[in-house]
């Protein structure tokens, strides 16, 4: 997903993961590295730097099963969290090794 703007609102992120708001200000308390801009009257903002922060936390929690802890320990560590996307297709290519490993087998003995 490409980001175009240069906030956005909570509701507008929240759409993005498909989770409610009250995720998203949960995980602000939570995750330290989650600072939306908020105006004067409260309402939050994101930033794309929040926003792939959010990303990298739904993935580790959402997809990958981390408890939050686990995540809050991830992002410490700073290493870089392959996404759902990433980590199918490093799965079908090792896959498509082994495919063309056993076809090779398969050419030589007929």
């Amino acid at each position: 997903m490409e980001l175009e703007k240069p906030y956005y609102s909570i509701t507008e992120t929240a759409e993005m993961f498909n989770v409610n708001a009250s995720l998203l200000r949960y995980w602000e308390k939570e995750f330290p590295q989650i600072k939306p801009y908020k105006n004067k009257k409260g309402d939050r903002y994101f930033t794309r730097k929040d926003i792939e922060t959010i990303r990298t936390i739904f993935h580790l929690t959402k997809e990958r099963g981390f408890t939050l802890q686990g995540a809050r320990e991830e992002l410490k560590r700073g290493t870089p969290v392959a996404s759902g996307t990433d980590a199918v297709v490093l799965s079908l290519e090792r896959i498509r090794e082994k495919l063309l490993g056993l076809q090779g087998r398969l050419d030589v003995e007929a």
